[in-house]
C-alpha cells in the first residue's frame, strides 16, 4: 500500500520500470520522516520479481541493504534482540566493498539485483568514492537506490549519475488525520504542536507524540518568546531533555528548537529576520553534526536554549 505522498514517485517508478531501459540509479530526496526507505524497498521487490519465479516473503537475496550499523558489540546484541540500539555515525568503505564483491556473483533467483543505502547523507568520503566506482560502470543487472534526506551533502558526481525522485512535504491537514488514527492517545492540543514541529514530515509527527516532546515544545516556546535572563527555563528544558538522551532524542530537539524558530518569522518584525535566520541557521548546522560529534548533552542543551533565547532577543530589539 502507497504511503501518503508516494502516488507521484510510484508513477514515475512504474513508468520507468515498464519502459524499455531502467535507469541503474536512483535518488529518493525528502526530508526526514517522508517513509523513503519503505518506498525504497516496496520498489526494489517490484524491480526484482520476474514471472515465473516464486518471492520469498521476508529478506529477499537480491536486495542489499546497506545502512549505519551497530556501533559495537552490546548495541548490536541490542539488535539482534530486537531492541532499539544506537549506531554508528557512517556507512564505511568495508561495507561498499563488501557489497561490491557481492555484485561480482549473478543475481540468485532473477536478472536483476537492488543495492539500497539508507541514508546515503552518512557515506564516509572514502566509502563514496568507492561507491561511484560501481555507479559509473555499474554491473549487468544491478540497480542503486540512494536514500537522502539531505542530498546537498551528497558528491555532485554521485546526484549527477542518479535519476532524482522527490518526496514532498506533507500538508498540515494530511499529518492531522494521520495523528489521529495512528496516535489516538494524542488530544488536538498535541496533534497540533506536532504538526508545526514536524514541518510536513508526517515521520517527525510521529516521533513528537511517541518521544512525549510537548513539554519541551512549550518550554522551547516560552524561551524564544520572553528570553531567559536567569537562566531557570534553560534548567527546565535540560532536566526535560534528560542527562543522557540518545541521539535520536537530541535529533528531535534540535528540529523542534528549528521549527519553533521558523514558526517565528512570520510575525517577526523586519529587523528581527537576521537574528532569527542566524539561529535558525546555527540549530541546522548542529543538526547535521550530532551524528558525526560526540557533544556533551549539557553543553548541548544550553547552546540550544541560547540560541532560542537570541531569538527573543532578537524580536525584542526590533520592538523596542
Amino acid at each position: 500500500m502507497s504511503l501518503l505522498g508516494h502516488d507521484n514517485a510510484w508513477r514515475e517508478w512504474d513508468e520507468a520500470l515498464g519502459g524499455e531501459r531502467m535507469h541503474h540509479a536512483w535518488l529518493l530526496a525528502g526530508k526526514k520522516g517522508l517513509g523513503k526507505m519503505t518506498f525504497a524497498l516496496a520498489a526494489a521487490r517490484k524491480l526484482v520479481s520476474e514471472p515465473g519465479i516464486p518471492q520469498p516473503e521476508g529478506q529477499h537475496p537480491d536486495i542489499i541493504v546497506l545502512t549505519n550499523l551497530p556501533k559495537d558489540e552490546k548495541e548490536e546484541r541490542k539488535r539482534d534482540e530486537g531492541k532499539p540500539y544506537e549506531t554508528k555515525r557512517n556507512i564505511s568503505v568495508e561495507q561498499i566493498r563488501q557489497m561490491q564483491a557481492r555484485l561480482t556473483t549473478r543475481p540468485t533467483l532473477g536478472s536483476r539485483r537492488a543495492v539500497i543505502i539508507d541514508p546515503a547523507d552518512d557515506l564516509e568520503k572514502g566509502s563514496a568514492n568507492a561507491l561511484l566506482k560501481s555507479l559509473e560502470e555499474p554491473p549487468a543487472g544491478t540497480f542503486f537506490v540512494l536514500v537522502a534526506h539531505r542530498p546537498a551533502r551528497l558528491l555532485p558526481t554521485i546526484r549527477s549519475r542518479c535519476r532524482l525522485l522527490r518526496f514532498p512535504a506533507l500538508a498540515d491537514e494530511e499529518i492531522d488525520r494521520l495523528l489521529i488514527d495512528s496516535a489516538p492517545e494524542a488530544d488536538a492540543e498535541t496533534r497540533a504542536a506536532a504538526i508545526a514541529a514536524a514541518a510536513g514530515s508526517p515521520g517527525a509527527a510521529l516521533d513528537f507524540v511517541s518521544q512525549d516532546l510537548g513539554k519541551l515544545d512549550q518550554l522551547m516556546r516560552r524561551i524564544a518568546r520572553h528570553g531567559d535572563r536567569d537562566f531557570s527555563l534553560r534548567g527546565q528544558l535540560a532536566a526535560e531533555i534528560g542527562t543522557r538522551p540518545d541521539r535520536e532524542r537530541v535529533a528531535a530537539v534540535l528540529d523542534l528548537a528549528g521549527a519553533t524558530i521558523a514558526g517565528m518569522v512570520a510575525d517577526a518584525p523586519t529587523a528581527a529576520l537576521t537574528g532569527l535566520a542566524d539561529a535558525h541557521a546555527e540549530l541546522v548546522r548542529l543538526g547535521r553534526q550530532v551524528p558525526t560529534y560526540n557533544f556533551d548533552p549539557g553543553l548541548l542543551v544550553m547552546h540550544i536554549g541560547g540560541l532560542l533565547a537570541a531569538a527573543a532577543e532578537a524580536s525584542e530589539r526590533a520592538d523596542a
